[in-house]
């Protein structure tokens, strides 16, 4: 099955040996994507800023490779602190619309450049007509 690479400025450039996204299948497998403003280089502070970013940045991998948020079908949320939980996800439904995607939502003890949350998705690649 063939496989391409997905790559975009609008979003943090990958800091190691992967893609910002693959498609393969009909599927975009975005990698995850954390609150990097990739024009600024900064990270915010707040769980929430950070979010924010991520799922722009999440935003514009999926738009590089000719899907929106709206084709996401799996989300995966990783925390460095449970206790972020609802203040991220008062972020994170004002991206999905219903039906929102599913998901899973773990804490791990940390995160590439400290930050708190990070955001990876799997997409289908809609039908041209």
């Amino acid at each position: 099955m063939p496989k391409d690479s997905v790559r975009t400025s609008r979003a943090p450039a990958a800091i190691g040996p992967y893609s910002q996204a693959i498609v393969a299948g009909g599927q975009v497998f975005c990698s995850g994507q954390v609150g990097l403003d990739p024009e600024s280089g900064q990270i915010p502070e707040t769980v929430e800023e950070q979010t924010r970013q991520a799922l722009m940045n999440l935003k514009a991998v999926l738009r590089a490779a000719g899907c929106s948020l709206d084709d996401v079908v799996r989300a995966g949320v990783f925390l460095t602190d449970m206790a972020d939980f609802p203040r991220m996800n008062a972020v994170y439904e004002q991206f999905f619309r219903s039906p929102a995607p599913a998901r899973s939502t773990v804490a791990v003890s940390g995160l590439p450049l400290g930050v708190k949350v990070e955001v990876d998705a799997i997409a289908l690649v809609p039908a041209r007509t």
